[in-house]
């Protein structure tokens, strides 16, 4: 009896720190790989630290109409353990999700909404002092041509996000910006947040020239009087879709889309945007760094004007084997950053195998030593 009990024990031991490895100590080792990039040095008497951002993207968390309950339950638990490892190793300043926060939120009634928040918050949850912002996917409230109002008006409340926000996080701005937004239809959405695009475009221009327009109008000047001074640096836009770009042809990496997809055009509005949004929204708001989401693959590319894009991979591991986020280090003149790359599933499968063969053998080889010790007890 005591070595069976010794075998059973031994055996819930080496189980239990499979699973443990597997699913707690593996986010480690990966993520302590990573670092927060060093920023240009700041001018002489600029004593101010980098404001250090973590982006992220495309979390798809499911509800209850697709997947299936073992599948949103191991891809939600992969990412929350992900996030709250990397939140544990580098204490950010701020987080920022690039949209499709959520699978269906495009078709979930107020209860099923309601939960859905309920379990991003416990998943994505910081310390009091580090901000969390996010930013509306197609996923969230749907494409342009299918948004009901209410699930759109439901988001925003949710998360005090109008069609575009101005953010400014220890003198650096951010423009956050609602992509389904920008169709160019002129519908009650994309007008007002055409308008809301312009004030905030106002505001940086006054801060940054004196002056509404970005150029020398002496009749701007009782137009500035209306916006609040921001920090005189150039802005950073935020939003889902990605900028237009024909193809994904020239992106590349580890993360890039396989080739058979890099050679396929997007489709405007619902892949990227349209080029003449493109063009509005880098004219108006002239950022000095773009970031999104929404293809699920990473691609880095440089718009006109020498304007960097970075399109950041899905998080969840249901969108791709190899999820990554982004750690970014900013300051008012210089913008640094690094992938971080989370463990490929297919890694952690193979774990699980070699793990779960090696303490068959060590079972088989226990539950033989057991009977031999037995077999010759009873010849004696």
């Amino acid at each position: 009896m005591g070595t069976i009990l010794q075998i059973i024990t031994k055996l819930l031991l080496l189980t239990a720190s499979l699973v443990l490895l597997c699913e707690f100590l593996v986010y480690y080792p990966v993520q302590l790989g990573c670092s927060w990039p060093e920023p240009v040095p700041a001018a002489e008497g600029d004593d101010s630290s980098p404001l250090h951002v973590i982006f992220l993207a495309d979390t798809h968390l499911l509800g209850g109409r697709l997947g299936h309950w073992f599948d949103k339950l191991r891809r939600e638990w992969q990412m929350q353990r992900s996030f709250q490892t990397a939140v544990n190793l580098f204490h950010p300043d701020v987080v920022f999700i690039l949209g499709d926060l959520t699978d269906e939120g495009k078709w979930e009634n107020e209860q099923e909404f309601n939960s859905t928040m309920s379990r991003f918050q416990k998943m994505f949850a910081v310390p009091d002092h580090i901000q969390l912002h996010v930013i509306v996917g197609n996923h969230d409230i749907g494409f342009h041509d299918y948004i009901h109002r209410s699930r759109l008006l439901r988001f925003q409340r949710f998360f005090d996000l109008p069609d575009v926000k101005l953010v400014t996080i220890q003198d650096i701005v951010f423009v956050l910006v609602n992509s389904m937004a920008f169709h160019g239809d002129d519908c009650a959405m994309c007008s007002q947040a055409t308008q809301q695009l312009i004030r905030v475009s106002e505001q940086l221009n006054c801060t940054l020239y004196g002056s509404a327009t970005g150029k020398p109008m002496p009749d701007d000047d009782d137009r500035c009087d209306l916006y609040t001074k921001l920090p005189a640096t150039r802005p950073i836009l935020l939003q889902h879709f990605p900028l237009y770009r024909e193809s994904d042809i020239a992106c590349e990496g580890p993360d890039a889309p396989p080739q058979e997809e890099r050679d396929t055009k997007h489709r405007l509005r619902m892949d990227v945007l349209s080029q003449e949004a493109s063009i509005m929204q880098l004219s108006l708001i002239q950022p000095r760094m773009v970031l999104s989401g929404h293809t699920h693959h990473g691609c880095y590319r440089v718009h006109p004007q020498g304007i960097p894009e970075i399109t950041v991979p899905s998080f969840s591991w249901r969108n791709r084997n190899n999820p990554s986020f982004i750690l970014a280090s900013i300051t008012k003149d210089d913008f640094r950053w690094e992938k971080c790359f989370l463990p490929e599933e297919s890694t952690v499968i193979n774990i699980y195998i070699l793990g779960g063969l090696f303490i068959a053998c060590w079972l088989l080889l226990a539950v033989y030593k057991s009977f031999v010790i037995y077999a010759k007890s009873k010849n004696v």
